[in-house]
């Protein structure tokens, strides 16, 4: 594992992982709600379960733990990954204590669900997590300063010109 993130990227590994995931979920949708009218369709629901651990271990399992390390300076970093631990944790039980309620609600659609989530985190993570391979923490928080203050800016135009239109 550690070879291929350090070969790919932290990145590339973590949406390629979150889209496979996505994809894998809408199989196990298509696979359960046709199951009545095809029996082969058991066959796909379990081929996606399978791609969907594949894919988790290659993305979302591992990945964000060397993100949140590289993230934080040494200062900070025990604190951010106990923080993360948590987070990941008390999500792993929420899923686990509701799961059943929200099959039972939702029925074949179940994993709609998470596919709706896997969406919208691949989308925060296209567009705010930045490659963190071979670069050192000064250099990602230069990235971060950077969308920072081009946010600003953009901001701050946007106020110049509602100013000169009023």
């Amino acid at each position: 594992q550690v070879f291929l993130v350090e070969k790919a990227g932290r990145r590339s590994l973590f949406l390629a992982g979150l889209m496979g995931m996505l994809i894998s979920a809408v199989a196990m949708t298509v696979g359960l709600v046709l199951l009545s009218q095809f029996a082969w369709m058991s066959y796909v629901s379990m081929v996606a379960i399978f791609l969907f651990v594949i894919f988790f271990e290659v993305g979302p399992g591992p990945i964000p733990w060397f993100i949140v390390a590289e993230l934080f300076s040494q200062g900070p970093r025990p604190a951010a990954i106990a923080v993360a631990g948590f987070c990941n944790w008390a999500c792993n039980f929420i899923v686990g204590m509701c799961f059943q309620y929200i099959a039972d609600l939702c029925g074949p659609y179940v994993f709609v669900i998470f596919a709706g989530l896997l969406l919208i985190f691949f989308l925060f993570a296209y567009f705010k997590v930045p490659e963190t391979k071979g670069k050192s923490f000064e250099e990602i928080a230069a990235v971060f300063r950077r969308k920072k203050l081009s946010a600003k800016a953009m901001t701050e135009l946007q106020d110049l010109r509602r100013s000169e239109e009023a």
